[in-house]
C-alpha cells in the first residue's frame, strides 16, 4: 500500500514536469492553429498518426518543428535532469502538492496564449489588410471575381510571414523553456 502511494505521489510530479514542458510547445501549435484558420490552411488537413486524426498542415509542421526544436535546444537532457534532481529533493513519496505550484502552472499556461497570440499577430494583420484591399477592390470594380484570387493570395503571403517568422522561433522558444524551467527549478529548489 506504501509504494501505490508512493508511486501516485510522484506520478504527480511527474505530472507536473511534463506539463511544464507541454506548454512550451503548445504556444507553437496555438499559434499555427490561429494562422492557419485566417490563411486559408484550414481547408488542407492531413493525417496525424500521434493522434489518429485530422489536423490542418500547419498544425502538423508546428508540432513538428515543436518537437525538433526540443531536442536540439537540448531541453531533452534537461528534463531528464530535473527528474534526477527531484529525486534528491523529493525522495519517493516525499513529494506534495501545494498551492504555489497550481498557481506556477496557471501562469504557465497563460503564457500559451500570450506568446501564441504574438507569435502570429504580425501574420494576422496582414492578412487582415489583404482582406480589406481585396475587399475594398471588388467593391470599386464589381465585375472582378477577386474570390478566386483571396486564397492564392493569402497563402501566399502566409508563406512568405511565416518564413520571416519561423526564423525567430528558436529564440522565442529558448525563452519560453528559460521560463518554464526557472518555475520546475524553484519547484525543486535548486
Amino acid at each position: 500500500g506504501q509504494l501505490a502511494g508512493w508511486l501516485v505521489v510522484d506520478l504527480a510530479l511527474g505530472l507536473l514536469v511534463g506539463l511544464t514542458v507541454a506548454v512550451v510547445t503548445e504556444s507553437f501549435l496555438l499559434g499555427a492553429q490561429i494562422i492557419g484558420l485566417q490563411a486559408g490552411y484550414g481547408f488542407a488537413s492531413v493525417f496525424d498518426p500521434n493522434t489518429q486524426a485530422e489536423s490542418s498542415v500547419l498544425l502538423a509542421t508546428a508540432q513538428i518543428l515543436g518537437g525538433l526544436l526540443f531536442f536540439a535546444t537540448g531541453l531533452d537532457r534537461l528534463v531528464l535532469l530535473i527528474f534526477a534532481r527531484s529525486l534528491e529533493t523529493y525522495p519517493p513519496g516525499a513529494f506534495q502538492l501545494q498551492k504555489s505550484m497550481a498557481e506556477m502552472v496557471i501562469t504557465l499556461t497563460s503564457n500559451i496564449f500570450s506568446m501564441g497570440l504574438r507569435l502570429v499577430l504580425p501574420m494576422v494583420a496582414v492578412l487582415v489588410i489583404i482582406d480589406l484591399a481585396l475587399a475594398l477592390l471588388g467593391r470599386l470594380n464589381t465585375q472582378l471575381q477577386l474570390i478566386t484570387l483571396a486564397f492564392p493570395v493569402k497563402m501566399l503571403a502566409t508563406l512568405v510571414m511565416l518564413a520571416w517568422v519561423v526564423s525567430l522561433y528558436p529564440k522565442l522558444f529558448v525563452q519560453s523553456t528559460e521560463v518554464a524551467l526557472g518555475a520546475l527549478k524553484q519547484l525543486l529548489a535548486w
